[in-house]
C-alpha cells in the first residue's frame, strides 16, 4: 500500500563550491555524483570559473552576502543531510560558511580544501588557510586533501607512502576530527589513500592506478560521493570506501573518452542508481 503523499524525503546534499563552466569539476560534478548515488543535489555557489577542459581563463567571486542567501533559501527550505565545501576562495567566504554550521547546526559536513591547482599553481592566500582551519577543520566530519595540499597545511614535502601516517597526524593536530589523505599523487603502480581519525583509528585504501587522461574532477567527485554516503547514514569509513569504488567506476568508463582538448571529465553517470526515499521524521 503506497504510504500518503509528503512522508517520504530525499537525502539532501549541499554543495558550497565554485562552478565549473566545463561540468567536469565543482559544483558540476558535485551535482552528477549526487544524482547518480541517488541523493538530492543543492548547491550555494562561492565563485564562477570560466573554465574548459585545458584550463580556466577567468574567475568571478560571489559576493559573501549573496553566498549567505543563497545558503539561508536552500537550508531553511529543504534542509541538509550533509554538505560538501569546495572551492572557498576568501576569508569572508570561509565566514559565512562557518556561520551556517554553527546557526544551522549542520553535520556531516566533508571539506576538501582546495588550495593548489593542478598546475601547482596556489589559488588561495595564507589568511584564507589560516581562516580555514581555525573555523572550519573542527566543525567537518572529514577534511580530504590531496598531497600538495596537505603539505601546504604541514609546510614541508610528503616524500612517500612511509610519510602519510606522520601528515596525517600533524592535519588531525590541526583540529580536525579526521582526514582522507589522498595519495594519488605519489609515484608506483598503487594509489594509496589515508584515513586517520582523532580517536586513533587508521584504515588504509590500496588499488591499481586507473591510466586516463580523464581525471579532471576527481578530487570534487571523492569528496561529494563521501557527502552522499554520510547523507544515507553509512559510517565514515563505509563512506569513504564506497566512493573510492564509485570514483574508480567512474574514471575507468571515461577513460576513453574524449571531451575537449584538454584534460576531460570522469563518467559520471556510469551506473546511476534510483533516487532514495527516506521516511520523514515525525513532526517533520
Amino acid at each position: 500500500m503506497p504510504l500518503p503523499e509528503g512522508t517520504l524525503r530525499y537525502p539532501r546534499v549541499l554543495s558550497i563550491a565554485g562552478s565549473d563552466s566545463g561540468g567536469g569539476a565543482g559544483i558540476q560534478a558535485d551535482l552528477k555524483t549526487f544524482a547518480a548515488l541517488g541523493c538530492y543535489g543543492m548547491t550555494a555557489i562561492t565563485a564562477l570559473t570560466a573554465q574548459n577542459t585545458r584550463g580556466v581563463t577567468g574567475i568571478h567571486a560571489v559576493p559573501a552576502e549573496f553566498l549567505k542567501a543563497q545558503l539561508q533559501a536552500v537550508i531553511e527550505d529543504i534542509g541538509v543531510d550533509a554538505v560538501k565545501l569546495g572551492m572557498l576562495h576568501a576569508p569572508e567566504v570561509v565566514e559565512v560558511v562557518a556561520w551556517a554550521i554553527r546557526h544551522y547546526g549542520l553535520r556531516q559536513v566533508v571539506l576538501d580544501p582546495v588550495m593548489v591547482a593542478t598546475s601547482g599553481d596556489r589559488l588561495i592566500a595564507e589568511e584564507t588557510v589560516q581562516v580555514m582551519v581555525r573555523e572550519l577543520f573542527p566543525r567537518a566530519a572529514v577534511i580530504t586533501p590531496n598531497l600538495d595540499e596537505a603539505a601546504l597545511l604541514v609546510g614541508h614535502p610528503i616524500a612517500g607512502p612511509e610519510a602519510l601516517d606522520a601528515a596525517a597526524d600533524e592535519l588531525l593536530a590541526l583540529g580536525a576530527p579526521a582526514v582522507l589523505l589522498k595519495g594519488g599523487h605519489l609515484p608506483g603502480d598503487d594509489v594509496v589513500d589515508l584515513l586517520a581519525a582523532s580517536d586513533g583509528t587508521r584504515r588504509r585504501f590500496s588499488a591499481p592506478r586507473i591510466a586516463s587522461r580523464n581525471l579532471h574532477g576527481t578530487g570534487c567527485t571523492l569528496s561529494s560521493a563521501i557527502a552522499c554516503g554520510l547523507a544515507l547514514g553509512l559510517a565514515l569509513p563505509d563512506a569513504v570506501a564506497q566512493a573510492r569504488e564509485y570514483v574508480r567506476g567512474a574514471m575507468q568508463a571515461g577513460a576513453e573518452v574524449r571531451t575537449g582538448g584538454g584534460h576531460g571529465p570522469l563518467n559520471h553517470g556510469f551506473a546511476p542508481r534510483p533516487a532514495v526515499r527516506l521516511p520523514l521524521p515525525p513532526g517533520a
